[in-house]
Order: C-alpha cells, then structure tokens, then sequence
C-alpha cells in the first residue's frame, strides 16, 4: 500500500533552520542569540543536510560512527559554506545577507530530498542476500576502519575550517591582523603624524576649538541638503538638522534626540540628530573639501548607550553625491564593543560589492579612540590609535574618484532604539587629512 510521503519533523527543523539564521542577521551584530543560532547552523546545516540527502546507511549507536558522522557533517558544512563565500567573494558580490540566503535555500532543497532507505530504517524492499558475512562493529577490521575514517575526517575538517578563514580574504588581497595586536598609542599621540608610512603633508585639519563649527570646513546635511536631509537608503529614523551640531569643550558633538520631526520630504521622523560633512550646502553648490587618497584619521568617542545607533566616519563621491564607491573608515551599527571597517565599489551588475573587517577594541564609548584610514591607489589600510588592522590591496575594487568627509550619527539602524533611550551624543575631538 502506498500514500505520501511526509518529511520527518527533524527534516522540516532543519529545512527552517537557514531561513531561521538569516531573520537573525537583522539583529545587532554582538546579540547573543544572532552569534548562537547563526553558528550553529553554518556548523552543522548544510552539511547535516547533505548527509541525509545521500543514500543512507545502517545505523549503529557505537560512539565511534556516532562521532565520524558529526565530524563528517562539520566538515561538509565549512566546505559548503566555503564554496559559497568564496564564489561571492570572487564575482564581487560578496554580501552577509546573500550568502546566508543560498545557504539556507541549498539546506531547505538537501534535507527535504527523500532519502534512500534500506531495510534498517524499516523502509523499501529487502536488502539482498549475499553469501560474505556480514561485517559487525565488533569486527576489529570495522574498527580499523572507523578509526583510519575518524582520523582522515578530522584532518579534513582542520583543513577545510581553514580554508574557510583565509579563503574570502584571499580573494581580495585582503590582510587582517590578529585580534591579539591591541591598539597601544594615545590619542595625543596617535595626532600627531599619520601611522601608515611615506612621505606627509596635511591638507586638512579641525581641532574644534572655536565658538561653533567652521563653515569653511563644514556643512551639516548631505549634498541634497533641503531644510534638513536624512539617508533613506538606510531606512534610518532620524532627519539631520544644524540645531544637533555644536561644538562645545574643544570637541565636535553630534546629538540625537527622540523628537519627532517633519521632513521636508513630507515624511514624520520620530528622531532628529546631526551630521557634518565637508560636501555641498545644496545640491547645485560645490563642495567645500574633496579628498582624492590620503590618510583621514579621527579622534571619536561613541555615545554612551549605543542601542539603535549608527555613528560613522566615512566617504562618499563628490561627483555622484552617492555610494557606491565607498570608504567606511569607522562604523558603529548599534554597539560599542566593535569597530566595523568597509570598502564598497560597484560591482559589473551596478550591484554593491563590499569587503569588511571588525576589530574589537576596548569599548570605544569609554573615552577617545584614534580611528584611520590610509587611502592608496593600490590598497586601502585601516588603523586604530596608529596599530594596522586590515588592509585591501585589489586595485579592482579601490576607489580612484573624489570624495567628501562625513561624520553623522544615524539613528535606527540596524534597529530601532528601545523605549528607555531617548537620546545619545557622538564626540569628535579632532579630524585631519594628510596626502603625499
């Protein structure tokens, strides 16, 4: 008698589990439960679902199967997920959000597969006889076997788990210092002249020591400045007005505030907050300041609570008013405990490629942290309080257009702040440019 086949519960769970990893991806990027299930199912997803997609086996509850079948599914797992990053990596297309979503598209296909089954498993026709008897776990050839089997698999999974590390960063010439090289100089110090080496000379520095902002140096919205602005790519919440800029004790000081504000774009924001940018006060104007490479180095502290906000120290084209291209010399999307550092181009599609990097410092909130960036025609290097962390050397993917310098403190993403914040501030105590 035969009727439908229905996947095993156990299958259905692991078919969700991918598309369960990405929704976490929305989460903030040093959330527990973001780290937890997106580590467990690029561990075990797609290779576990290989596994059960192959002709299946006779079971065996001996520990030793038990273990080589999850060290099978591991190193399945960092060879899928290799080859999908890595293939990304290489077309410049490389995204977080799109590597998961192949990854949980290929588990959901692999673990609803119907498997093959033999009589073990209760299922199909009876296996067929044959006259070799039959090799039991027992059988010491069996376990020379498994043990041979553990060892290759282990070796493998070793392999393979480091391929998965230094495959994407190779694809880019990328070069990233280990976490243990701490940032060591002052701020003072780190000031003083650029960290990256060669010959310098500064084009552009404010110290903040005026009354008020330098309106030689700076405008307070983004080159499509219309009695305010905000970044609607984002989908952030707050619309940047000059009332949020001060200058005040020698430091630049960005403010956002739970006040609900009308647009110019007829939209009702529940937030207002500041910016500054060495770009156009309109978008007929001309810039005030635009950089073709240099070393950009600045003098932040992050707000205090950090929940639902996004400060950054970056650059944007002069000429097209927007990304991509783009140099993230400072990115702090909803925390203090990480400094993210991206390059963004245009990929051949006109989609956005990116390559990135976190560095976790001591919490950036707690006082003044140098953070720098040396802009070259064949690499890019990014510092923090003069220590190299990572650096790009594909000119392919280097931006070579003019650019303009914006420090803002965005609110609302990657997610809205909780009821219980109501306001934060970004402090810059300095900011320069030096060139060759």
């Amino acid at each position: 008698m035969t009727g439908t086949v229905r996947p095993h519960p156990a299958r259905l769970l692991l078919a969700l589990s991918g598309w369960l990893a990405l929704l976490t991806t929305l989460l903030p990027a040093a959330d527990p439960v973001r780290t937890t299930v997106t580590a467990a199912f690029l561990l075990l997803g797609p290779g576990t679902a290989a596994l059960l997609a192959a002709p299946a086996r006779a079971r065996s509850a001996n520990w030793p199967d038990r273990l080589a079948t999850v060290a099978l599914a591991l190193a399945l797992s960092a060879a899928i997920v290799t080859l999908v990053a890595v293939a990304f990596f290489l077309a410049h297309l490389f995204t977080l959000g799109r590597a998961m979503a192949v990854l949980a598209l290929l588990t959901s296909l692999l673990a609803l597969l119907p498997g093959r089954r033999g009589r073990q498993d209760g299922g199909g026709p009876p296996l067929p006889a044959t006259d070799e008897p039959p090799v039991t776990v027992a059988d010491p050839r069996r376990r020379g076997r498994l043990g041979r089997r553990s060892a290759v698999v282990a070796g493998s999974c070793v392999l393979l788990l480091t391929a998965a590390c230094a495959g994407p960063a190779a694809s880019h010439g990328l070069t990233v210092v280990p976490q243990a090289a701490e940032a060591t100089a002052t701020g003072a110090a780190a000031s003083a002249t650029p960290a990256a080496p060669g010959a310098w000379h500064q084009v552009f520095r404010d110290d903040f020591n005026g009354l008020g902002l330098d309106p030689a140096n700076w405008v307070t919205c983004y080159d499509w400045n219309d009695a305010g602005c905000t970044n609607a790519g984002n989908h952030e919440e707050q619309w940047y007005l000059p009332g949020q800029v001060a200058v005040n004790g020698g430091a630049l000081v960005l403010s956002a505030e739970r006040t609900p504000t009308a647009g110019s774009d007829g939209k009702s924001y529940p937030w207002t907050s500041g910016m500054v940018s060495t770009g156009r006060q309109s978008w007929d104007g001309t810039p005030l300041h635009t950089f073709t490479y240099g070393y950009f180095a600045a003098a932040i502290r992050t707000p205090q609570d950090p929940r639902g906000m996004f400060p950054a120290f970056w650059l944007i084209p002069a000429e097209t008013r927007g990304a991509p291209p783009e140099l993230d010399v400072a990115e702090f999307p909803g925390t203090d405990r990480f400094v993210a550092m991206n390059l963004h181009w245009r990929t051949a599609d006109g989609g956005d490629g990116s390559v990135g990097h976190r560095y976790t410092p001591q919490r950036v909130s707690a006082g003044s942290t140098v953070f720098a960036m040396d802009w070259e025609p064949d690499s890019v290097t990014w510092y923090v309080d003069g220590v190299q962390q990572f650096r790009v050397t594909d000119p392919a993917v280097i931006p070579s257009v003019a650019m303009e310098l914006i420090l803002n403190l965005a609110v609302g993403y990657p997610q809205s702040p909780p009821s219980d914040v109501g306001s934060a501030q970004l402090h810059v105590d300095w900011v320069a440019v030096w060139q060759h």
